[in-house]
C-alpha cells in the first residue's frame, strides 16, 4: 500500500481507494439491475411461447416496459459508468480527480432507476421502452428517466476530467491505452445520445404534467431515436474496448496495428449514430433520397469499423499465442488459447456472437429494403439480443470475472461452474436470437401478447413452421436465465463471501 494507493498483484494497476470503491458499487448496482431485467426478460420469453403463455395482458406490457429498462438501458450504462472509472482512473494509475462528482452521478442514476422502477410496477408507466406519444406515463417515469440520464452524463463527463488530470500529472505521453481510448469515444458518443435524451424527455416531463398542451408525434419520434437507438452504440464502443481490455490481461495480446484500431473507434464517434434512421423509414421526416443514402452507403462506414476490430482483437490472440509457441498448424493457437478462463471464454463468445448472429443481422436489417420489411417483426429483437445481450452483456460479464478478483480482492467462488457459465449464456443467447430472427422471417409480430389472436373477431394461422421457431425462443430464454442466474449467484457470491485474495 502506498498511502491512498495500493498495487493489485494480479494486474500491476496502481489503484486508488476512491476510484475503487466507485467502480465497485456501480458494478454491484448493474449486477441488481440485471436481477431484475433478467426475471423480467424471462417472463415475457416464456410468455410469447405460445405453448406456456404466462404472464396476464396486463402484466406482459407491463414487465416488458420493466425489462427494456433494467436490463437494455441500467444494466449496462451502470456497468459502463464503472468501466469509466476503472479505464480513467485503475489503468492511468492515478486517482479519480472529482470523487464526489462520481457518487453525485451515481446517486441521481441510483435514485432515477428506483423512481422508473417503482412507477412501472405501480401500473404508471405501460408505455414500453420507447413511450412513443401519445401514449403517456405518469409524470415521475419521466422524472425518473431524466435524473438517471443526468447522472450518467455526470458519470461520462468526468471520464474527460480525469484523463485531462492524468495527462497534467504525467500518466501518459503521447496518447491514452487503448482502452481507454475506446471508453473515451463510448463517452463522446454518450454526451451526444444524453443530449437528445433531454432535448425529448423533458418537453414530454412537462407535457405529462400538462404545462405543454402538445407535442408532435413525429417529432418525438425523430428526437428519441437519437437516444434510443444511439444508447446502443455507447455499448458498441463499450464492448469492443473490453473485448482489448481483456483480452491483454487474459493472454498478454496487443494489437497487430493500434493505430488501425483507434481509427475503427473514430469512425464509430463519426458513423455510428446514422443507424438511429431505420428507425424513421416510414416517417415523412426525411427525403426518400436521404434513406437511401442514410441506409446503404453511409450505415458501412460503421460497419467497416466493426469489422476492422473483428479482425484486430482475434489476430492480437493468435500472434501472442504464436509466439509463445502454439505454431503446429494452423489452428493450434486457437485450441490452446485459455478457454477455461471465464474472462477470456465470456469475450470470445461475445465477439462470435456480436459478429455472426447481431452484427450480420444488423447489417442486413438496417438497409432499407429489408428493414421496412423485418423492422416490426420479431426479428428485429433477435437482432438487438444478439447485439446488446450475446455481445455487450456477455464481455462485461468477462470482464467482472477480472474485477472482483483485482478490485473486490474476492476470489470467485464455485470456480468450475464459472468456467461453464459463459458457454451456458452464450448458447441459450444464440438460440433464443435465431429463434426470434426465425419466427420474425414469417411475418411473426414483434411485440403482440398473443400471436394466436385467441378471441379475436378475426382468424390467422403462422406457418407451422412459427411452433418450433417460438419453442427455440422458449428453450433459448431458459438457457439464458440459467446461465445468467449462474452469473448472479457467482459474481454477487464472490463479492460477498468469496474468499480474499489479498
Amino acid at each position: 500500500m502506498d498511502g491512498e494507493f495500493r498495487v493489485c498483484s494480479s494486474t500491476g494497476f496502481r489503484i486508488e481507494r476512491s476510484a475503487e470503491a466507485l467502480v465497485r458499487w456501480n458494478i454491484i448496482a448493474a449486477i441488481l439491475c440485471l436481477v431484475v431485467g433478467g426475471l423480467m426478460g424471462f417472463l415475457v420469453a416464456i410468455t410469447r411461447w405460445p405453448s406456456v403463455h404466462f404472464l396476464s395482458l396486463q402484466n406482459y406490457y407491463r414487465f416488458l416496459t420493466l425489462h427494456g429498462i433494467d436490463a437494455l438501458l441500467a444494466w449496462i450504462i451502470f456497468f459502463e459508468i464503472a468501466l469509466v472509472h476503472y479505464t480513467s482512473s485503475v489503468m492511468l494509475n492515478v486517482r479519480s480527480y472529482a470523487p464526489m462528482l462520481g457518487w453525485v452521478g451515481f446517486g441521481l442514476m441510483l435514485i432515477g432507476g428506483a423512481i422508473i422502477n417503482i412507477v412501472v410496477l405501480a401500473g404508471g408507466a405501460d408505455v414500453m421502452f420507447t413511450s412513443y406519444v401519445p401514449l403517456k406515463a405518469h409524470p415521475l417515469y419521466y422524472l425518473g428517466v431524466i435524473l438517471f440520464a443526468v447522472g450518467a452524463l455526470v458519470g461520462f463527463s468526468l471520464f474527460f476530467y480525469n484523463v485531462v488530470r492524468a495527462k497534467k500529472d504525467g500518466a501518459y505521453k503521447r496518447t491514452l491505452p487503448l482502452g481507454t481510448f475506446g471508453v473515451g469515444a463510448a463517452c463522446i458518443i454518450a454526451v451526444l445520445t444524453l443530449a437528445h435524451g433531454a432535448a425529448i424527455m423533458i418537453p414530454t416531463f412537462l407535457w405529462s404534467l400538462d404545462v405543454i398542451k402538445n407535442i408532435d408525434p413525429s417529432i418525438y419520434r425523430l428526437v428519441f431515436w437519437g437516444l434510443g437507438h444511439p444508447s446502443q452504440q455507447i455499448n458498441v464502443c463499450a464492448m469492443v474496448a473490453v473485448w482489448y481490455v481483456v483480452t491483454a490481461l487474459t493472454t498478454g495480446a496487443k494489437p497487430v496495428n493500434e493505430k488501425l484500431s483507434r481509427t475503427a473507434f473514430v469512425l464509430y464517434i463519426f458513423f455510428i449514430n446514422v443507424a438511429s434512421e431505420h428507425h424513421l423509414l416510414v416517417d415523412p421526416v426525411f427525403s426518400p433520397w436521404h434513406k437511401v443514402i442514410n441506409t446503404s452507403y453511409m450505415m458501412h462506414l460503421a460497419v467497416f469499423a466493426s469489422m476492422v476490430h473483428a479482425f484486430a482483437v482475434p489476430a492480437a490472440v493468435e500472434v501472442v499465442l504464436r509466439e509463445k509457441g502454439y505454431t503446429k498448424g494452423l489452428f493450434e493457437w486457437l485450441k490452446k488459447a485459455p478457454w477455461g478462463n471465464p474472462a477470456f471464454s465470456a469475450v470470445a463468445l461475445s465477439i462470435l456472437l456480436f459478429g455472426f448472429i447481431g452484427g450480420i443481422s444488423g447489417v442486413i436489417f438496417g438497409t432499407e429494403q429489408f428493414n421496412i420489411i423485418r423492422h416490426n417483426t420479431f426479428a428485429i429483437p433477435g437482432h438487438f439480443h444478439g447485439t446488446v445481450v450475446g455481445g455487450t452483456t456477455l464481455a462485461f460479464m468477462g470482464l467482472s470475472y477480472l474485477l472482483i478478483p483485482s478490485l473486490f480482492r474476492r476470489s470467485l467462488i464455485m470456480p468450475g461452474v464459472a468456467k461453464l457459465q459463459p458457454y451456458i449464456y452464450g448458447i441459450g443467447i444464440a438460440i433464443l436470437a435465431i429463434g426470434m430472427m426465425s419466427a420474425g422471417s414469417f411475418g411473426v409480430p414483434r411485440r403482440h401478447y398473443d400471436i394466436t389472436f385467441s378471441g379475436a373477431p378475426f382468424s390467422f394461422t403462422f406457418d407451422p413452421a412459427i411452433d418450433m421457431f417460438m419453442s427455440m425462443v422458449g428453450i433459448g430464454g431458459i438457457l439464458a436465465v440459467i446461465g445468467g442466474v449462474l452469473y448472479i449467484v457467482i459474481s454477487l457470491g464472490s463479492i460477498l463471501g468469496g474468499e480474499r485474495t489479498e
